[in-house]
């Protein structure tokens, strides 16, 4: 990688293929609207969408058509079946091969399905993944009043579900393998609020727990084992055990792989005329997983393809959500709204996790449940974690990503503060 194609290609000229439509192919089509002969190929029978609003959607706050991303321009909606390197041309399942000149691969992210027993042959008919649109309006259609829903999986996407579930009015357990809830964006100490925030809307979560196999009965699931020899009822269940890049069109033609498909600061595979965004791309040894980078891969990439111009060095994203959009909480002599009303807001940026030498700072308010943590390394600020209260999120995160040297007279805990310190 590295080299451009000796070929320069006009730019109304160029043929552009993007396979797939979600957050960074819709976003690449847009900007490139008017400048190239673009063509977005994307298998699901739905606009393109976002899919941070899809918990929204099921918890009942937002209808579907609330996701609907910028209109990038017609969508093929077809499956792409494999990529013939040597002729550039894109073979589909339905339609006839397009030629390209510049292929863009945006094919995202796929959910990891645990090989549990009782899943060897595909899903029972009431278990469902939570990735797409359709996984989402399956579950609408199911989940009802009293329903025992278990959820398989406490990072980011298993929290949001459970929650959902339990604002429709779901009995909802949350079971999760790992030591404490949210491992990749929440040290020990910031999980266990999002536990207590769980358990005030009545969800049972349960930690350090190992699933060992999903019961059925006549094509249905009926329960949850657990390692322990515990059984969980379930009138349905959603596995929410991760995504993993999808990488298999990549595969399959020839191209380096390793956890993502491998792009270079401009975003090129070990085929310079096939680029890679989004979840499915791994730069600098790197998958994100998150809407940010993807957004930003896409509008570095419509540069490249336009202008030749600049190059992508990584994103410093910072996460930031709210677990529940009931609105600010109702004030008491406590400061806490009731289950339904009190949200939980938390944004991560960087590395929050310590190693030697690190200078840290915890401030922790239990009346009013919000946690906050800094870490410095070498005078720099490296990572963070604020929940509950996010007032001095704008200016840590001004400090990070500077990634410049604190100023000696900036106490890590005047960083906490609502206006950072700084």
């Amino acid at each position: 990688m590295g080299q451009h194609p000796d070929r320069t290609l006009d730019r109304m000229g160029q043929r552009i293929v993007v396979i797939g439509a979600g957050t960074a192919g819709a976003r690449l089509a847009l900007r490139l609207k008017g400048r190239a002969d673009v063509t977005l190929v994307g298998a699901e029978p739905h606009a393109p969408y976002n899919r941070v609003l899809l918990a929204d959607v099921l918890a009942g706050r937002y209808g579907a058509d609330i996701t609907a991303l910028p209109d990038p321009g017609p969508v093929l909606q077809d499956r792409v079946v494999r990529i013939d390197r040597e002729a550039r041309q894109v073979h589909l399942a339905a339609t006839d091969p397009l030629a390209y000149d510049s292929l863009v691969l945006a094919t995202g992210s796929n959910p990891v399905l645990p090989p549990l027993r009782g899943l060897t042959e595909g899903l029972p008919e009431n278990v469902y993944a939570f990735r797409t649109m359709d996984d989402c309006l399956a579950l609408d259609q199911v989940v009802r009043e009293g329903a025992r829903a278990v959820v398989i999986g406490g990072g980011l996407l298993g929290v949001l579900c459970a929650r959902a579930l339990a604002e429709r009015g779901a009995q909802v357990v949350l079971a999760q393998q790992g030591e404490h809830l949210m491992e990749r964006q929440l040290d020990a100490e910031a999980a266990e609020l999002v536990r207590e925030h769980l358990g005030l809307r009545g969800i049972e979560v349960h930690t350090e727990c190992r699933v060992r196999e999903v019961r059925t009965r006549q094509g249905r699931a009926v329960g949850v084992a657990l390692a322990d020899g515990y059984v969980l009822g379930a009138d349905l269940i959603v596995l929410a055990c991760g995504v993993r890049p999808s990488t298999l069109l990549a595969r399959e033609a020839g191209l380096d792989v390793r956890t993502g498909i491998v792009v270079d600061d401009e975003l090129r595979t070990s085929d310079p005329a096939i680029h890679a965004i989004g979840d499915c791309a791994e730069h600098r040894g790197r998958t994100y997983g998150l809407a940010t980078p993807a957004l930003e891969q896409a509008d570095a990439l419509a540069g490249f393809l336009t202008d030749r111009s600049g190059t992508y060095e990584g994103t410093r994203a910072l996460t930031r959500l709210t677990l529940t959009g009931q609105g600010s909480a109702a004030q008491g002599s406590t400061g806490q709204g009731s289950a339904g009303q009190l949200p939980l807001d938390l944004a991560t940026f960087g590395d929050p996790s310590i190693r030697e030498g690190d200078d840290v700072i915890r401030l922790t308010d239990a009346t009013r449940r919000t946690y906050r943590k800094v870490v410095v390394r070498d005078d720099r600020l490296v990572g963070g974690v604020l929940l509950g209260e996010l007032g001095a999120v704008g200016a840590l995160a001004d400090a990070w990503h500077a990634a410049e040297p604190l100023p000696q007279d900036a106490s890590l805990h005047h960083l906490l503060t609502h206006d950072g310190g700084l």
